[in-house]
């Protein structure tokens, strides 16, 4: 992002704490509107509770998090909701509501939210499934789903609020290589085609490459490498050796 650019999410030497587990050493970085970031990094690095402090179910220890101007330590519990209204977040297993159809999942936030038009919300129902590719499936339960149309239906979900924001917790993790296809493309088409600020938390190299505009490495507590995809995957030796699977005790 340029320096003038307003950020949307702004992390200022953070360090989040777990008892004598100190796991974020002082985070700093700034994610841009409609720009891709995906956060590497070994498992048990922290990846995941960045997302949680972005939506407020950690609090940071020490520093600052923003989110869309404002303060999160500083939200009260109404605040707090109407800025997760704004920010999405597709759980690694999609975390669907097996009772519900796909329509009641789909339409669960907006009823959250206070909405009880059922014409608004039956065309909001429609418009996201069409946007993710399953026009017509309302009525289904998450069972009868694939696991690749199930983190569709939980990407429908995460977007019927029309987020600024959206989160992405191993979001091909166990799917096809079609299935996989389909997930990155989405995440390119809403965050080009909507703005939408997009954080991915992934092990998955290949889908990394094709999503992101931009890679940050978290190693040791914090951001030991960050830039666009084209200008450090194959230039910073962390990344080339996280992404080799040569790195040893430096992550």
């Amino acid at each position: 992002m340029t320096p003038d650019t307003p950020a949307t999410v702004e992390f200022h030497n953070v360090h989040t704490r777990f008892g004598a587990n100190h796991v974020h050493r002082g985070l700093d970085f700034k994610l841009a509107p409609g720009e891709v970031t995906t956060l590497l990094g070994p498992s048990g690095a922290g990846k995941t509770i960045i997302l949680k402090l972005i939506i407020g179910l950690v609090r940071a220890s020490e520093g600052s998090v923003r989110v869309l101007g404002k303060e999160v330590a500083e939200l009260n519990q109404a605040e707090l909701t109407a800025m997760r209204v704004d920010t999405g977040m597709l759980f690694q297993g999609a975390a669907l509501f097996d009772s519900l159809t796909v329509f009641e999942n789909i339409a669960y936030g907006l009823r959250e939210r206070g909405e009880t038009d059922e014409d608004k919300l039956a065309a909001v129902v429609r418009e996201r499934l069409r946007m993710v590719g399953l026009p017509g499936i309302e009525r289904k339960l998450p069972s009868q789903l694939s696991g690749g149309q199930r983190k569709r239906i939980g990407l429908a979900r995460a977007l019927a609020t029309s987020p600024k924001i959206m989160l992405y917790d191993e979001p091909t993790t166990g799917l096809d290589p079609t299935s996989t296809r389909m997930i990155d493309d989405l995440i390119i088409t809403f965050a080009r085609e909507q703005r939408i600020t997009s954080l991915v938390v992934t092990h998955d190299i290949q889908s990394a490459r094709r999503v992101s505009d931009r890679w940050m490495l978290l190693s040791k507590g914090v951001i030991s490498a960050d830039g666009p995809v084209a200008e450090i995957a194959d230039s910073n030796r962390l990344v080339k050796d996280f992404v080799s699977g040569s790195w040893k005790d430096e992550l």
